[in-house]
């Protein structure tokens, strides 16, 4: 009896995944790519207050240039996924990498071209975001193809930490390059460390052929066969993708909202505190938070327990046990206590990584990349939105207390709809399969 087209692809797909050494030095690798992400997309931040003295910068001038990365950042998330599914994810992270290494290098030169450096540093930060906007699409799209379902968690999570480590190390070297030896430092630091991380992956991970095949299909818009059509009526008919973006959505919203608004909150409420202390706590716990839900993850999955009781688990304590101790936030005036809540909900927030991040890998691992980048664009627009409206809630009220609600009702939002339609099973085939 001949196999299916459906089965021959899960064989092909099997006999792609990496082994364990392979990867663990894929997992290390991609850690430090995540790491290296930050460190360039957190360098411009960490700037903008000696550049808007040097550029003579106002508060609305230096909002232009630091809002202007989301605008590309939304518009990449899409075709960095499909381009992940169809030439493989880690030929687009290593591309991607490569550009905003060289844009990070050499954005002082680029701040000194014209005395129009507004414009210029605009037009840095939007062409940043749409190169970083394919990372994470491209990266769900590559673990999805190349790690096993009962390590997709651990793998997924302990990628995923390289976000806090990335903007730890900024905070801290950056703090001290900006100090000794001025902003542009801080851009040949990260575009630097970057671009040898580029080499090193080109030199010792990667077939340089089809790296040049890769370019060769991004150059030409040749077809690739290969899981090159994405089945849209079949994703979007079932209640479970739609469960995923709005989760995901929700996820994505919250968080933006807490970083973008958590440090203005400690700085008027408690203005003798130190920086340090609540910009730096939260991620030092978020760190190891986010390596332990993969860990518990997997290893509830190895010891039998169904994959979406995992996965519902996990956005449980990342979505609605995050929400409780961010609504807490708004009902304490004890700084040490705030510190904690805000700790708590920034690392029961990574639990999201082994929750609905890997769901999406589990629905529809042959175009995973595809439909995190529909997810996160969603998530990614509601999240400007909502970092707009919190603001508006405090203006207008006058009280912190309106936005934590507002963090808690997004994020119960998008629990619900993921416990009442969650699944694990596969949506992407035309056949049917067994719930996991």
């Amino acid at each position: 009896m001949q196999p299916t087209p459906d089965e021959a692809r899960r064989d092909r797909a099997g006999d792609s995944q990496w082994s364990r050494p392979e990867c663990q030095a894929w997992t290390g690798t991609l850690l430090l790519g995540t790491c290296l992400l930050y460190c360039a997309r957190s360098s411009m931040p960490i700037c903008t207050v000696s550049m808007s003295q040097d550029f003579g910068w106002n508060k609305k001038e230096a909002g232009i240039v630091l809002s202007s990365f989301f605008w590309g950042y939304c518009l990449t998330q899409v075709v960095g996924g499909h381009l992940g599914d169809r030439i493989g994810g880690e030929k687009v992270i290593l591309l991607s990498a490569s550009a905003w290494g060289a844009i990070t290098a050499i954005t002082p030169l680029l701040a000194q071209l014209s005395s129009a450096r507004l414009a210029f540093m605009t037009f840095s930060r939007i062409l940043m975001g749409l190169i970083q906007g394919v990372y994470f699409p491209a990266l769900t799209s590559l673990l999805s193809q190349k790690v096993r379902d009962s390590e997709r968690a651990f793998t997924y999570s302990t990628v995923g930490a390289g976000s806090q480590f990335g903007t730890l190390l900024t905070g801290a070297v950056g703090s001290l390059l900006l100090e000794w030896y001025g902003w542009q430092s801080v851009f040949y630091f990260s575009g630097g460390l970057t671009l040898l991380w580029v080499w090193y992956v080109y030199r010792y991970l990667l077939s340089g052929k089809d790296l040049v095949l890769a370019l060769g299909v991004l150059a030409q818009g040749l077809p690739v066969s290969r899981h090159s059509r994405v089945p849209w009526r079949r994703l979007f008919r079932k209640p479970a993708v739609w469960a995923a973006v709005i989760s995901q959505l929700s996820a994505a919203c919250s968080f933006f909202v807490l970083i973008s608004w958590l440090p203005t909150f400690f700085k008027e409420t408690f203005p003798d505190a130190k920086g340090w202390i609540f910009n730096v706590v939260p991620w030092l716990v978020a760190i190891p938070a986010s390596l332990f839900s993969g860990f518990l993850s997997d290893h509830l999955i190895n010891q039998g327990y169904r994959a979406i009781t995992v996965r519902k688990l996990m956005q449980g304590m990342g979505l609605g046990l995050s929400s409780v101790f961010a609504l807490c936030l708004g009902h304490t005036s004890s700084f040490c206590e705030s510190v904690v809540f805000a700790s708590a909900s920034i690392g029961l927030q990574t639990f999201n990584h082994s929750g609905i991040s890997v769901n999406i890998q589990d629905l529809a691992p042959s175009c995973a990349g595809f439909l995190f980048g529909v997810a996160n664009t969603a998530g990614a627009l509601a999240g400007v939105v909502g970092v707009c409206l919190g603001g508006y809630l405090i203006e207008t009220t006058g009280s912190w207390t309106c936005l934590f609600n507002l963090v808690a009702i997004i994020s119960n939002l998008g629990l619900c709809t993921f416990l009442v339609f969650g699944q694990a099973q596969r949506v992407d085939l035309s056949s049917t399969h067994e719930d996991l």
